[in-house]
């Protein structure tokens, strides 16, 4: 089947609850979007409420609270949201990639693969029914002999030897307390945890997931989505094949590219969308394909939203594609439309402060220029 990039985008916008947008829960959509990057919690919150039609304050710590969704290091090494229920496939997959045991990896953190095997069964016997925060944390393991050298390690703000342990399923986040972090084990926080899976099990929940919200798509976008391309190209290639009958093969405008197979009618049937959305910092919708991915963001605009130390802009969305970015200060929405897109129509943005102040609980004043 042939399909054009106006209908992948607009099709994307209908997955993703943003046009229109739903009724969902926090954890219904965590699950449908493949993971919530949740490095800015605040961020994190918006992109969700963003997809609501009545937002709820404090619907994502409801979601923690209740166990529905747990915080954890998954994708990209990024902290996300995502489905209790599908968290051990997603760290499985993490976890595959092996990347601590590379030299690199080892020269760079100073950790070899058998202290973090030692770190790990430690953490399991340390977090066994506790909650700690980071410090707590750190303190209990360089306690134990042999972990004394690994304190700057363990307490790197890019929490750099702890992700490992996380995928591995050994830790992931507990309830904060205050603006300190906590750890816990995931048998505490999973309703239901038995462990990680394979990860021949694992894609079978992954990469529909994936493709529900963001296809279609190459496995090569896949994996730079997942873990940067991190995995050899024919495991993961390999991984698309296993799903057999339930992917199917779509040409989008002229690249071959993966669906689910039950997606490819709605797909087919999906005219281009002429909707206008503000999106969160670091939403799925920029991140599912990448900021490279130049059907959704020109290459030259790339740097506007993609900042230094990894920040992710904001952006205002038209017909599917970014066309310019977004701040918010106390009082005002200061929308920045890129000078090459399409004219925004300026109700249609004053609608979308609209429903910004919906999230916020606040009255916003608009400002609008071009760049």
């Amino acid at each position: 089947m042939q399909v054009t990039q106006d209908q992948v985008l607009a099709w994307r916008l209908r997955r993703q609850s943003l046009a229109p947008r739903r009724t969902a829960s926090v954890a219904e959509l965590v699950r449908e979007l493949a993971g919530v990057q949740a490095q800015v919690a605040s961020s994190a919150e918006l992109a969700l409420a963003i997809r609501q039609r009545r937002p709820e304050a404090g619907a994502v710590q409801k979601a923690l609270d209740a166990r529905e969704v747990v915080k954890t290091w998954v994708m990209r090494g990024t902290l996300h949201l995502v489905a209790a229920e599908h968290m051990a496939a997603y760290l499985s997959l993490m976890a595959a990639a092996r990347t601590w045991e590379k030299p690199a990896w080892q020269r760079a953190f100073g950790v070899t693969p058998t202290q973090m095997t030692a770190l790990g069964e430690a953490v399991d016997e340390v977090l066994a029914g506790r909650t700690l925060t980071r410090q707590e944390l750190t303190e209990a393991l360089v306690a134990r002999e042999g972990f004394a050298a690994l304190e700057a390690q363990l307490t790197s703000g890019w929490g750099t030897v702890l992700k490992p342990l996380a995928w591995t399923g050994k830790l992931c986040h507990g309830p904060n307390q205050g603006n300190r972090v906590t750890f816990a084990s995931p048998r505490d926080r999973v309703p239901g945890w038995s462990g990680t899976v394979e990860p021949e099990e694992a894609v079978r929940t992954v990469i529909p997931a994936y493709l529900g919200a963001h296809g279609p798509a190459t496995p090569e976008t896949f994996d730079a989505w997942l873990t940067r391309n991190a995995h050899r190209k024919t495991a993961v290639r390999g991984w698309f094949a296993s799903l057999g009958e339930e992917l199917a093969k779509v040409e989008v405008d002229g690249t071959a590219c993966y669906l689910r197979a039950e997606d490819v009618d709605a797909l087919a049937a999906t005219r281009p969308s002429e909707e206008v959305r503000l999106l969160a910092g670091f939403d799925q919708y920029v991140l599912g394909p990448g900021t490279s991915d130049t059907h959704v963001l020109r290459a030259e605009r790339r740097k506007a939203v993609s900042r230094t130390s990894g920040w992710i802009t904001p952006v205002v969305v038209y017909r599917g594609r970014v066309a310019g970015v977004w701040e918010i200060t106390e009082e005002t929405v200061d929308v920045q439309l890129f000078s090459e897109s399409p004219e925004v129509p300026k109700e249609a943005l004053e609608a979308e402060v609209g429903h910004l102040e919906v999230c916020n609980g606040r009255s916003y004043a608009m400002s609008v220029r071009t760049i």
